[in-house]
């Protein structure tokens, strides 16, 4: 199978043209490096085509007719002259609904591919897109998230006229896997094309949640950028980061023990640190009521000595950086971790709840040994 790309160079094509050759599929591209007289050839040698290339904001408002109007009948008028009947994949947008240039040119090539779809027997595929995010997006441009997320992630200016204003979102990663199952013919449902899941926010919103994410870095909290729109924000806010952007210094605190640093904050699910420790040096001696910890030896050797805080029971554990042993602290036992080797150790460390300096659930307790 080749796939003709058109809008190769743009948000949506990038991505797909990416996928497309992760997946070894075949395609071609036709962009403003080409010209019109060459789409005859890269026609007839497609077996699918997928229609991305048009404007929404031309300098020349009769580039709307001239590209996103004209582009589409020389597509159509190739595929009929060269008697092909294959699947065409349009990117059209919600726009169709609105009163404007855009939105009008877009439904005159829908008409166009509807068109061609009864005379040539093509299958066709449109696809009426609302706001589209993620990374590549132009900035300053058609898309409020990558410009919001651009602008505020290099302290430029951003502008919001009503923060109540609710738009629809899709993610790029979203689009071009309904793309794929379109090219592959695995969805032939042509009378409910739409790209799940849709995401609806507010402007407000947005902005709190982009500023949240750039706050992480500073205040070391991450949110629940692990599934569903967040996590999709968090990966298309990163993309926007310069290259001198891509580390953050930490804070930490060093004494003659050796050093202690937290590194990563939830608001529900504690926090992640790490700490080192000199030849010889003992750290803990201390209980928890609730507090629970889990601790990782990365490099050297160490002893954890526990102590019932009641019975006065005691158990002692030896861990190195090769056995890669979890050990976790138990409410209501005193505990220490003592760099029984010959160099610097260094464990990382979980607690399921963030240091509270007020209420810090941490009582000394000095173990006897």
């Amino acid at each position: 199978m080749s796939v003709l790309v058109t809008g190769s160079k743009g948000f949506i094509g990038k991505n797909l043209i990416i996928r497309l050759n992760e997946m070894n599929i075949e395609f071609t591209t036709y962009n403003r490096d080409n010209s019109i007289n060459d789409l005859k050839k890269l026609i007839n040698d497609a077996d699918c085509i997928v229609h991305l290339a048009g404007v929404n904001r031309p300098e020349n408002n009769k580039d709307f007719i001239e590209i996103n109007v004209g582009l589409t009948k020389a597509i159509c008028y190739y595929v009929k002259l060269l008697g092909k009947k294959i699947p065409i994949i349009f990117a059209s947008s919600t726009q169709v609904n609105l009163n404007n240039k855009y939105g009008k040119s877009k439904l005159d090539a829908e008409k166009s591919i509807k068109e061609l779809e009864v005379e040539a027997g093509c299958p066709v595929y449109i696809y009426r897109l609302p706001g589209v995010f993620g990374k590549w997006c132009k900035p300053n441009y058609n898309s409020v998230v990558a410009t919001f997320c651009n602008n505020i992630c290099q302290n430029l200016p951003i502008q919001i006229d009503d923060r109540e204003t609710e738009i629809t979102l899709i993610y790029i990663d979203d689009l071009v896997e309904e793309f794929v199952k379109a090219i592959q013919r695995i969805n032939n449902n042509k009378t409910k094309l739409s790209v799940q899941p849709e995401y609806k926010i507010k402007l407000g919103d947005l902005v709190d949640n982009i500023n949240m994410l750039k706050e992480s870095r500073t205040k070391l909290f991450t949110e629940k950028v692990g599934s569903g729109f967040l996590r999709k924000l968090y990966s298309t806010y990163l993309s926007y980061l310069s290259p001198d952007q891509f580390s953050y210094a930490i804070p930490s605190y060093d004494d003659a023990r050796g050093k202690f640093a937290e590194v990563l904050k939830t608001n529900d699910s504690g926090q992640f640190s790490f700490f080192t420790a000199n030849p010889g040096v003992t750290r803990g001696n201390h209980y928890h009521h609730t507090k629970i910890e889990k601790f990782l030896v990365i490099k050297g050797k160490a002893r954890f000595c526990f102590e019932h805080i009641i019975s006065g029971e005691i158990y002692e554990i030896t861990t190195t950086s090769k056995l890669l042993k979890i050990v976790e602290t138990t409410p209501g036992w005193s505990h220490n971790i003592t760099n029984i080797g010959k160099d610097e150790m260094i464990v990382l460390l979980w607690a399921n709840e963030i240091f509270n300096p007020e209420k810090p659930d941490t009582k000394a307790h000095n173990l006897r040994r």
